[in-house]
């Protein structure tokens, strides 16, 4: 009987011991111990991850990095269900949409201590927008790169609407233009683009051909909005090129389809076009041309990815300042800064890191177009409930289940909707 009474007492003791273990700041070693969850935004190998956290652990000797990458399809509910069971890691690499819902839902650390005025002066006021909820800054940021336009150059040169592309500068061109290129594309038995609007797959293509088209804005005042005038003569416009066959509107289609239509040049012109997508979708079969979205005063607003870090708030100071130290290491250092920066295929949060890409007309060209980001809105209250009414909406005024008028009507009232 004692020795099952002390086998059982060893077996509680052990247990004891690891579930101590799990909860404490330090590693067993003494180091303060802190877990990083990445996308795979620097690469699927987690190879550049490494390589930066064990330069910065020799540099820091009292902070230990587990570091895991996740993936796209299944990373969020993995997070989520962390958050739930109140084993969040201490930082994730992730972009805007989830990072600064999480700081609005209380469970993230301010990173307000690390947006100096000397820091903040060094990063594009757009960036800087994505990275707070108005009140406090809840991601740090690395990277990010613009959305923009790919045209068939030889398709447009054949159709004659090659006169209408600007070549020159930043390529920035007009809605007069673009209506022009669109209308001589359908003459020539072209479909110009195709407004995909089967779900919200890459639908911020779709928002930014329409909210530049006459300087229109999806989120004005506090309230998501399409029923203003530009939105209307820009809906109106593309409706008109549809109804012509100049363009189409892709009813059961999402951004993936409409670029390999593209790519297999069954239209003429992508609104979906990033960083990524041109490695993704390149072809030698014809000329992809980069064009910025065509806007009335030939100045756009466009939209953007960003990449950063969020610090989850986990009860514990010291593995706060350590993630802190980390994700500052990732961005801001002058040798791992630019190296994470090129791993995500975009341009350096940090103006002053200059061109990375140096010899690369593409990205110098799409790096000048940084100065050209809109507003930020994804970070906004209801921007799920508005993605669901945005294609919605582009579907009733297509198969005329619904005017336009009383389309951007129902737009605002059920994307504003309170449950």
């Amino acid at each position: 009987m004692r020795k099952l009474f002390l086998f059982v007492t060893c077996i509680l003791l052990a247990c004891t011991l690891l579930f101590a273990g799990g909860s404490s700041e330090s590693s067993n070693d003494g180091r303060t111990e802190i877990t990083l969850w990445a996308f795979p935004t620097l690469g699927n190998s987690g190879d550049v991850e490494r390589e930066i956290i064990a330069a910065f652990e020799e540099a820091n000797p009292d902070i230990k990095v587990n570091f895991e990458t996740i993936d796209f399809t299944s990373g969020p509910n993995r997070i989520t269900a962390a958050i739930e069971g109140g084993a969040a890691p201490d930082i994730v690499l992730d972009a805007p949409g989830r990072i600064i819902e999480w700081g609005k839902n209380g469970i993230l650390a301010p990173l307000d201590d690390l947006f100096t005025d000397e820091y903040k002066a060094d990063i594009s006021e757009g960036l800087l927008n994505s990275c707070t909820d108005g009140e406090h800054y809840y991601m740090y940021p690395l990277s990010s790169a613009p959305f923009w336009m790919s045209i068939n150059k030889e398709m447009w040169e054949d159709a004659g609407a090659w006169q209408y592309v600007n070549t020159e500068g930043d390529r920035c061109w007009t809605t007069e233009d673009f209506y022009n290129a669109m209308v001589a594309l359908g003459n020539a038995g072209y479909i110009g683009v195709n407004v995909y609007c089967g779900g919200q797959g890459g639908d911020q293509g779709t928002r930014a051909l329409v909210n530049n088209l006459f300087s229109g804005h999806i989120y004005e005042d506090g309230k998501w909005v399409a029923n203003t005038p530009e939105t209307v003569d820009a809906l109106e416009m593309l409706l008109e090129l549809y109804n012509t066959g100049a363009i189409d509107f892709g009813r059961s289609m999402v951004a993936a389809d409409e670029l390999q239509l593209y790519q297999f040049q069954q239209i003429a012109s992508t609104i979906c076009w990033g960083t990524s997508n041109a490695v993704n979708y390149a072809t030698d079969a014809f000329t992809q041309f980069s064009v910025p979205f065509p806007s009335d005063d030939g100045v756009p607003e466009l939209e953007y990815l960003a990449n950063g870090f969020c610090v989850f708030d986990n009860g514990d100071a010291a593995k706060i300042e350590a993630s802190k130290k980390l994700i500052q290491f990732f961005c801001d250092d002058p040798v791992y800064g630019p190296k994470a920066v090129v791993a995500s295929a975009a341009f350096p949060a940090h103006e002053s890191f200059g061109n990375l890409y140096e010899g690369n007309d593409e990205y110098a060209l799409l790096a000048s177009w940084t100065k050209y980001y809109g507003p930020y809105y994804n970070t906004e209250d209801n921007f799920s409930q508005m993605r669901t009414q945005w294609w919605n909406l582009l579907q009733y005024i297509s198969t005329g289940d619904k005017s336009i008028e009383q389309a951007v009507v129902d737009f605002d009232n059920l994307s504003n909707a309170t449950n």
